[in-house]
């Protein structure tokens, strides 16, 4: 796949299952973030706070993945991730498990307060 221009490309080249699972990502992270941009940033779909990233999101074969790119948001919700956190800094779902609404929208809330915090600290 050649990186792709925009998100709409990114999700648009996706088989079906990815296809649908990607929008409720992307409109659950726009619900809970309101004034974020979007854009792709190392070949993924990412939303941006005043300049600065608060997740990415990437479809895969057999998963989805959450990238909030914070050690202290994963540690803070560690009890609800279990085992989806396969990395320092990735969430991975199944395709086939529940849509996480609650989850993924308190994850993107943790992200505006640091990245607020950052810039007010």
């Amino acid at each position: 796949m050649t990186t792709p221009a925009t998100v709409d490309d990114y999700i648009a080249a996706l088989p079906e299952r990815s296809r649908a699972i990607l929008g409720r990502v992307r409109s659950t992270i726009r619900a809970a973030a309101p004034g974020a941009t979007e854009s792709i940033s190392y070949g993924m779909p990412a939303f941006k706070d005043r300049g600065r990233i608060l997740v990415y999101y990437a479809a895969f074969a057999n998963h989805w993945s959450l990238l909030p790119r914070s050690k202290a948001v994963i540690e803070a919700h560690r009890e609800e991730l279990g085992s989806r956190v396969t990395g320092p800094g990735t969430i991975r779902f199944a395709y086939d498990e529940p849509f996480p609404t609650a989850l993924v929208a308190s994850i993107v809330a943790d992200r505006l307060a640091e990245n607020s915090a950052r810039r007010d600290g």
